[in-house]
């Protein structure tokens, strides 16, 4: 039986996009499927080549660059006119824009996963309205959209971006055999008192994670528990404006921001709770990390969270920006355990049932299977 042969495109070189594109080509039937992956010059591809013989690293820019973006078009029709895959999968909003281009009248069916619509971030009026422009054009030259939450799909839907019948939900999912094997960080290597009750939020320093919520509620939590310790796994553009408030607050020596590291569940586990205070969100990887790891949650009840978070149930929602409630809630979790025994105990069934990694490649495999 001839193999599928699926050509991957992703420009981000960290984060949930790569993690994503990483764990389902670890997953994939490799007796049924071929993955080819092109990604960006300055992703790692050293955990990724494990699963693929075949990784071409392309010169890719983020922001708008009408020369840079020709030239990677260019280099993508002449990456599908070499491979000849049978589908081109182009993840994120950029990936998405460059291969649905590069893939017209190549004979390849293409799927766009946009891994959290652009047109979905806080912005101005003029450039959402900018990106469902691009988006419903650009719909027209794919053969299906992935979308990894209902709220992107139903997203899509107001937004007309194409035909219900174009859009297809799989659940984002994680690697749920790596964490189980993932050895935890010790809180003395990081020094953090071995009695400190450990908050923590994992992700990008940017707007959309709210990383100034995240140190607001933390001068609220210490004054609740003077125990309490702040743990940011991450970095970003924000860093430096973080650090800043954090010392503002007098909370510099509760407080430990590791920077971008490999294996951030490595972090999740010593934690006491885990954080997720986007502003806006297609779906939060971080959520089933958490839950796989034991650590109980409080995210914003926003976008994509609540299809994942059910309040009281597997973990705490809580408004957008509302740092005190947010303060309240893990004060809740720490004056309850048996709230919180709760809460991990459900967590745990549902990222098992709902957010493995395995089903993830399975789906996906099927409707490679329904293109063809």
């Amino acid at each position: 039986m001839k193999k599928i042969k699926v050509l991957h495109v992703f420009e981000p070189y960290f984060g949930g996009v790569p993690k994503y594109v990483e764990t389902l080509l670890k997953y994939t039937d490799g007796n049924q499927i071929e993955n080819i992956v092109v990604c960006s010059q300055r992703y790692n591809s050293e955990k990724i080549s494990q699963f693929t013989k075949k990784i071409y690293h392309v010169d890719m820019v983020h922001k708008p660059n009408a020369v840079k973006d020709l030239l990677t078009i260019k280099k993508l029709k002449n990456i599908i006119s070499i491979n000849k895959p049978d589908i081109v999968y182009a993840h994120s909003t950029k990936a998405g824009f460059w291969a649905r281009i590069a893939g017209i009248s190549s004979g390849c069916k293409i799927i766009y996963n946009p891994h959290g619509w652009a047109f979905n971030m806080q912005q101005s009026t003029k450039k959402k309205k900018l990106y469902k422009w691009v988006e419903k054009i650009l719909a027209h030259f794919c053969d299906k959209i992935v979308c990894i939450s209902d709220a992107e799909k139903e997203s899509a839907l107001r937004e007309k971006i194409c035909k219900p019948s174009k859009l297809q939900v799989i659940y984002n999912g994680i690697d749920l055999e790596a964490i189980k094997n993932t050895i935890p960080k010790t809180r003395a290597e990081l020094n953090i008192p071995e009695d400190a009750f450990v908050v923590g939020m994992v992700g990008r320093l940017s707007k959309q994670k709210a990383p100034d919520t995240f140190v607001k509620a933390a001068k609220l939590i210490k004054e609740k528990i003077p125990n309490a310790f702040f743990l940011m796994v991450g970095d970003g553009e924000l860093r430096d404006q973080t650090e800043e408030l954090i010392n503002q607050y007098d909370l510099g020596s509760s407080f430990l921001i590791t920077g971008w590291v490999d294996n951030p569940t490595a972090y999740m586990k010593i934690m006491d709770v885990g954080m997720l205070l986007s502003r806006w969100e297609g779906f939060g990887l971080v959520l089933p990390e958490y839950m796989a790891c034991g650590v109980p949650i409080v995210a914003t009840d926003v976008d994509a969270i609540p299809n994942i978070i059910r309040d009281g149930i597997n973990g705490m929602l809580v408004d957008k920006d509302d740092y005190h409630k947010a303060a309240d809630a893990v004060d809740g979790l720490f004056k309850q355990p048996d709230l919180t025994s709760s809460l991990v105990k459900t967590a745990d069934n549902i990222v098992k049932t709902k957010f493995d990694g395995k089903r993830v490649a399975q789906n996906s495999e099927q409707l490679y299977k329904e293109l063809i």
